[in-house]
């Protein structure tokens, strides 16, 4: 596998899926090798390439090479040389001693390493396709990092001997980007560990009193801050929902490039005394908080898979989530939880609003999304259908596309 992050390397949902996939097959006895990185803005001196043995998994931790590059300010270029250092490590390290017999890359960030391996070794490549730039930016690509970025996906999914989405929702948006045909596109959901969610009551009692005193009702958004999470649209609801529900706050815990901007709609919308931005939380507090609050909201306005809802609904939440890509199929409207669309900052008010009304239904919903968990997120069986997968893909040649006639206008046709 071939991933730009894993742990402790995490900057979202990507590593803790790549590490949960990994050590599940390698548990089922597999031999699994993971190739990434060492801490963005270290070195050779600091923290040397390196092979270590975790949960039965072998990680190959690549250096970063001497060039002054910076993720934030040279990503193509970055992304290039990050690529350029797993390819040479993986040669001089692991090859020809040990030879895999696929290569599973995951998202455009790894695609050079991966498309080149792949090729040199003369095996399958798999590519899973975790997010993609049109659908973050709501079909725009706008800049020249956008149309880059895309480019890249492009190429790693026309080239790729199999496709792997995280939902329905993805696999229709994979194919409609990138020219592909959907039937193939192998549907595989992200999993969950319900055990880590777990939080004794001292704990729970305790992350409460701290994060949110009192009675009144309390929300929680927790997650990436970015636009496309659409935590701008819980910020407008917030004084609707408090008119109907008098004392409810809001604690939006998490970090990202939208945080001033937020910042700015509370005080838009003359919420400040109602919204916490808690910043990021250690993972003790965040399973205690879940289990604390009276509400998981989730806003988004794009969203892949929506691997924060699995998390909520392991520690008991009750869900309010937008319908956006793959949390329509994770939130099951009136069953797992309520549901809105996108955008809809009245749907989002009326939905938050039945929730805390009806808190016998909430929790019963509740239940029902945490016992859906054991069936259709297992992470054994998800890695079981992923080595299915690679049993059956085929090499199918280094294939030399042309370059993308990339849209000037929304690529989902939008206006």
């Amino acid at each position: 596998m071939v991933s730009w992050e894993y742990p402790p390397v995490v900057v979202g949902g990507l590593g803790r899926h790549v590490h949960a996939l990994a050590t599940e097959l390698a548990a089922a006895g597999h031999d699994v090798v993971v190739l990434s990185r060492q801490p963005a803005g270290s070195d050779a001196t600091t923290h040397p390439t390196s092979v270590e043995a975790l949960d039965g998994v072998r990680v190959l931790r690549v250096a970063e090479d001497p060039p002054h590059l910076e993720f934030e300010r040279d990503m193509v270029a970055w992304t290039l040389a990050m690529g350029h250092g797993m390819l040479r490590a993986a040669l001089t390290r692991l090859v020809p001693e040990w030879r895999p017999d696929v290569v599973h890359a995951h998202d455009w960030l790894v695609a050079h390493p991966a498309i080149a391996l792949a090729d040199v070794l003369a095996v399958p490549l798999v590519a899973t396709i975790h997010a993609t730039e049109a659908g973050r930016h709501a079909g725009w690509l706008s800049s020249a990092l956008s149309r880059q970025v895309h480019s890249v996906e492009w190429w790693l999914a026309r080239r790729a001997d199999t496709l792997i989405t995280c939902s329905a929702a993805m696999r229709a948006e994979v194919a409609e980007l990138f020219d592909v045909d959907a039937g193939p596109i192998e549907v595989l959901h992200n999993g969950i560990a319900p055990r880590r969610w777990r939080a004794t009551a001292a704990r729970v009692r305790a992350v409460r009193e701290r994060y949110a005193p009192g009675a009144a009702p309390v929300l929680l958004y927790f997650g990436r801050l970015e636009y496309e999470k659409g935590v701008q649209d819980l910020i407008a609801a917030l004084p609707r929902i408090r008119r109907a529900h008098p004392g409810t706050r809001l604690l939006v815990t998490g970090t990202g490039t939208a945080h001033d901007q937020l910042v700015a709609a509370v005080g838009k919308h003359r919420v400040r005394r109602s919204v916490t931005f808690t910043g990021h939380l250690p993972d003790g507090d965040l399973p205690a908080l879940l289990h604390a609050v009276d509400a998981v909201v989730l806003p988004s306005r794009y969203e892949p898979f929506g691997i924060v809802a699995l998390e909520a609904a392991a520690a008991g939440a009750p869900l309010v989530a937008s319908t956006a890509g793959g949390l329509g199929e994770v939130v099951l409207d009136g069953e797992t939880g309520l549901s809105f669309a996108p955008g809809d900052v009245a749907g989002l008010a009326g939905a938050v609003g039945a929730l805390l009304a009806g808190p016998a239904a909430a929790a019963r919903r509740a239940r029902a999304a945490r016992k859906r968990l054991g069936s259709a997120f297992d992470w054994g069986r998800i890695a079981g259908d992923t080595a299915s997968v690679y049993a059956r893909a085929t090499r199918g040649g280094a294939a030399e596309p042309g370059r993308p006639k990339i849209p000037t206008g929304n690529v989902f046709g939008r206006s």
